[in-house]
């Protein structure tokens, strides 16, 4: 792997030089932006069983995280309140500890089968309030806690990106089986993986009894 040598006369490192690159702004792409969540942005949501959230800690590192859920697993209370329940993952607590440091986050909402995507952003509280919490409970498990969002901007995003990667399309789905599983990647890359192929095989089918019994 050949390391990548930038030509620093090749920078851009201003807005000016930048909107310099680009046609002016469609008229619709800035009046697109609201500052509170309307009809469709809380049908579009309702929707939607999985989102990704960005967040960033003190120091500007960043992160974004996957959440999914049953349809609707995302509560809207008002035009400016929405709430996101935390369920059981592998304890690194990125985002949460993200949270605590910088509360400003960005959501983008994806529901299967559609192209266009939602984005929201504002800023992030962490509650164990167990009235909210009983609400999300699922198979009698209640999360240990929720993402309260305090809504900002709410705007949806154009469909380029996923029609230029024909995400939903059948005949672009790539099989799972030509990487290897998610186990011997982190093993292959930090410790090493085991030679045996029964005991990695046990390793796999280990990995899929936590997730049965962890998912919620």
């Amino acid at each position: 792997m050949t390391g990548l040598q930038l030509n620093p006369d090749f920078t851009i490192a201003d807005e000016q030089s930048l909107r310099g690159l680009f046609e002016p702004t469609h008229s619709l792409a800035v009046l697109k932006c609201q500052e509170t969540l309307g009809e469709h942005a809380r049908e579009f949501i309702r929707r939607s069983p999985f989102l990704c959230i960005g967040t960033q800690n003190l120091e500007g590192k960043a992160d974004v995280s996957p959440r999914g859920d049953p349809c609707g697993f995302v509560q809207v209370f008002d035009e400016r309140t929405l709430a996101i329940p935390d369920r059981p993952g592998n304890n690194r607590l990125d985002t949460l500890r993200n949270i605590i440091a910088n509360p400003n986050v960005g959501l983008l909402f994806i529901v299967p089968g559609f192209d266009d995507t939602l984005r929201v952003n504002g800023r992030a509280t962490l509650t164990r309030d167990p009235e909210l919490l009983k609400r999300m409970s699922i198979a009698e498990r209640t999360p240990r806690l929720a993402i309260v969002i305090r809504v900002t901007e709410v705007f949806m995003h154009c469909a380029k990106a996923f029609r230029r990667s024909h995400l939903w399309d059948p005949a672009h789905f790539q099989r799972r089986a030509e990487m290897p599983s998610l186990i011997k990647i982190i093993l292959d890359e930090t410790t090493g993986a085991p030679a045996s192929k029964d005991e990695m095989q046990r390793m796999d089918d280990q990995l899929e009894q936590d997730y049965r019994r962890t998912l919620y």
